[in-house]
């Protein structure tokens, strides 16, 4: 009689999970497969996961510069990106770096007006106005009155020239290249002015200790006041064609945003700074210089602190400063534009420092004189090199484009930072 044959408990066991005997004894076989069903939803992250891991490269980084035309000149950023947003950003500078600080000590006095014309060279003619301000005090010695007036008319003209390239090459941040032709056009009828008062076009070297080289050529203040007009005009096409832009609204507001506290801290200045709602002005609450006591301006401040901000406060100050120099054309007084001075210059020993509202922010000279022809040692500080420290904290957790934008705003010159 056949008896079936003896299946040991580990067999039973295997049998009831689902398990398949091949034979008497046997284990189970290759090809068995488990008899429950998995639902593959719940292990469909595991694989998502696994790519994962294997993408992660880590940071990347990425160097902005110093031949990117955003960076506006030899400045290099090095970037740290996580995906498109920077984690941490450091401004490389030196690259532009010409020494102007040791170049002035082997230089007499009248003649450092040919260098410091080249720091931040679109207002080159506001630069020379702190230092001549500097030698005169050390000297004792004050610029006839028609002489200060034309000061100041050429220093807001600097101003303006300066202003209305920044109000049209900031549309190409966002990529809109009309109200970049218009800047430069417009721009033109400023450098006409200048070149036919000071004969340069982009480096006047216009001023002398204690007066002016020449006197305002015949027509000029008629012209001047023809293109206040042009300038006037040229505010309006800019408000309406960028700043009441959606797209550059979109690419600015709340984009950059520099607190007040943390800007003065870091030593920003200017424009920048008022964009941040601080209502300070050296040509209004500074030590009075030039003919700025004698005519009435408004310091334009902005709360937001934003990209934006920053575009709408140099636009109202671009107007403001029209009004300012059809202001000192109606009361610009007569007579001399030089007061007398040795022939050769030597200033007397002694230190002073003299600071200015410069288009870009605020610019000083710490001269120190030791009664020669030329300075002992002198100190310059410039605002686009205080303007930019304050990148490494303004860039974290932006994105990448927000770069740009924020770079344009800020609007600083290579000559400046470098020196």
């Amino acid at each position: 009689m056949n008896r079936p044959p003896r299946v040991s408990e580990a067999e039973q066991s295997r049998a009831s999970t689902g398990e398949r005997v091949s034979a008497v004894g046997a284990s189970p076989t290759a090809t068995s497969e488990p008899m429950m069903e998995v639902d593959p939803r719940l292990y469909r992250h595991l694989a998502d996961a696994q790519v994962n891991v294997e993408l992660d490269t880590g940071d990347m980084i990425l160097n902005l510069g110093p031949q990117h035309p955003a960076t506006h000149g030899t400045l290099r950023l090095v970037v740290r990106l996580d995906g498109e947003r920077v984690i941490s950003a450091d401004p490389i500078i030196g690259y532009m770096h010409r020494g102007y600080e040791k170049l002035t000590e082997f230089r007499t006095y009248p003649q450092i007006t040919t260098l410091i014309n080249r720091i931040d060279w679109l207002s080159s003619f506001a630069n020379e106005v702190p230092f001549i301000d500097a030698a005169e005090q050390l000297m004792g010695i004050l610029a006839p009155p028609r002489a200060q007036y034309i000061r100041t008319i050429l220093t807001e003209l600097s101003r303006i020239a300066t202003f209305l390239l920044f109000l049209g090459e900031m549309g190409l941040q966002v990529g809109a290249l009309t109200p970049a032709f218009y800047g430069f056009r417009d721009r033109e009828h400023i450098l006409n002015l200048i070149e036919a008062a000071t004969g340069g076009r982009f480096h006047p070297n216009f001023n002398r200790i204690g007066g002016l080289k020449d006197d305002l050529p015949w027509g000029w203040v008629n012209d001047t006041r023809t293109a206040m007009k042009t300038v006037f005009d040229a505010c309006d096409t800019f408000e309406d064609l960028v700043a009441g832009n959606e797209i550059f609204e979109a690419r600015t507001r709340s984009i950059g945003i520099i607190p007040a506290e943390l800007g003065a801290a870091y030593g920003v200045s200017g424009s920048n700074l008022r964009a941040s709602g601080v209502d300070w002005d050296l040509r209004r609450d500074g030590k009075p210089y030039l003919a700025y006591p004698e005519i009435d301006f408004r310091v334009w401040t902005h709360p937001d602190g934003d990209s934006f901000a920053r575009y709408w406060v140099r636009l109202q100050e671009t107007r403001e400063a029209a009004r300012m120099v059809l202001q000192l054309l109606d009361q610009l007084p007569s007579g001399p534009i030089m007061t007398k001075v040795p022939l050769i210059i030597k200033v007397p020993q002694g230190e002073i420092w003299v600071e200015t509202e410069n288009p870009l922010g605020q610019m000083g000279y710490y001269v120190f004189s030791k009664g020669a022809t030329g300075p002992f040692r002198v100190k310059i500080r410039s605002a686009s090199f205080s303007n930019v420290s304050i990148l490494p904290w303004l860039l974290r957790g932006v994105f990448v484009p927000d770069v740009i934008t924020i770079l344009g705003s800020l609007y600083f010159i290579l000559g400046d930072i470098d020196r």
